[in-house]
């Protein structure tokens, strides 16, 4: 068995970067339905960074609950370790991969070892190593859930309706906002994997990844403005969001719809005028999707782009390249 304490990056404080501490914790006990996790590879994502930083950019009633030190991180592949007694289904030595514990921000995977809920987990795929399969999990069931099936009937704080995603196939046109970055080559992929017909906006240093990746059209945002490009499209995916969002409004058939990963800003009169529907949902951890994405994954219909990999201990320095943007596919840490 591993000795009792772990190395894990920890916040003592909000801020840039350098709050991110390497520190030495106890190691934790895995409670009823979760199993212990020797993590190898970690993802990741948005929400690592706005945990940094206070949440400062989230309305103040929508935060979640959380107290410092604090370990970051959401999504790691690795090997069961311990399993609680009330767990069927995994096993010690297993290699599992998952998004554990969102959208609560206790996910705690900045770590050598995390206590992972089973329900979270899925078998990581055989096809893909430890480093490709963190990618996935967050970024992935991003994705999923708002292209092919939302999998949960929690309301999402930034709206009331449920969200439905529109069914694709060969007759839909989906664009992509920000098709370079985690949530955007997973959905490009998804889209062409239901034969979708799909167009990448993204800069023009990620063209020749995202046509390799199946996507029929490119427009570089910093060349031209898309909204003046194209039309009668039936889905926009804006993985960017934010207050330019509404602009891929005008890019829309009547009966489209703009699914805003990161919420925006919309007049409700201006989208009942143009006959359209902005809707989201908030991704939420589900093992039983992650293993549907893991088929596709180990069959290599959907693969993992990986930006760039730092150890663990250098956490610090993958934030410095997430702040930089830019990202194509995702950044992974490593643990030894």
């Amino acid at each position: 068995m591993p000795t009792h304490t772990m190395r894990a990056v920890r916040l003592h404080e909000h801020g840039g970067p350098d709050v991110l501490r390497y520190d030495e914790v106890p190691i934790p006990d895995p409670g009823p339905g979760e199993v212990l996790v020797r993590v190898h590879a970690v993802g990741i994502n948005p929400p690592d960074w706005y945990l940094r930083d206070g949440m400062s950019n989230l309305p103040p009633k929508t935060r979640p609950k959380f107290s410092l030190p604090v370990i970051p991180g959401t999504d790691l592949s690795g090997v069961v370790e311990a399993v609680a007694a009330d767990v069927d289904g995994f096993a010690v030595g297993d290699e599992v991969f998952g998004l554990l514990r969102f959208p609560s921000f206790d996910g705690s995977t900045y770590a050598e070892y995390v206590a992972a809920p089973a329900s979270d987990l899925a078998r990581k795929p055989v096809g893909i190593d430890h480093v490709h399969a963190a990618g996935a999990p967050m970024a992935g069931l991003t994705a999923w859930q708002f292209l092919i099936e939302v999998g949960h009937d929690h309301p999402s704080p930034f709206q009331e309706a449920r969200h439905r995603p529109t069914a694709l196939n060969a007759n839909v046109t989906v664009l992509i906002n920000g098709a370079a970055g985690g949530v955007g080559h997973f959905a490009l992929q998804l889209a062409k994997w239901k034969g979708a017909r799909a167009i990448a906006v993204a800069s023009g240093a990620h063209e020749s990844f995202l046509r390799e990746l199946g996507a029929d059209e490119f427009i570089d945002y910093t060349k031209s403005r898309p909204e003046e490009l194209v039309h009668d499209v039936d889905l926009v995916l804006d993985t960017v969001g934010g207050p330019d969002s509404k602009r891929f409004l005008r890019t829309l058939k009547r009966g489209g719809a703009l699914f805003p990963v990161f919420f925006g800003e919309y007049d409700e009169e201006e989208t009942a005028r143009l006959g359209v529907t902005v809707s989201g949902a908030q991704v939420r951890s589900n093992g039983a999707q992650l293993a549907e994405l893991g088929r596709l994954l180990d069959t290599g219909t959907v693969r993992v782009a990986i930006d760039s990999t730092f150890p663990l201990a250098d956490a610090r320095a993958a934030h410095e390249r997430a702040a930089r943007g830019h990202i194509q596919g995702k950044i992974v840490l490593t643990v030894a």
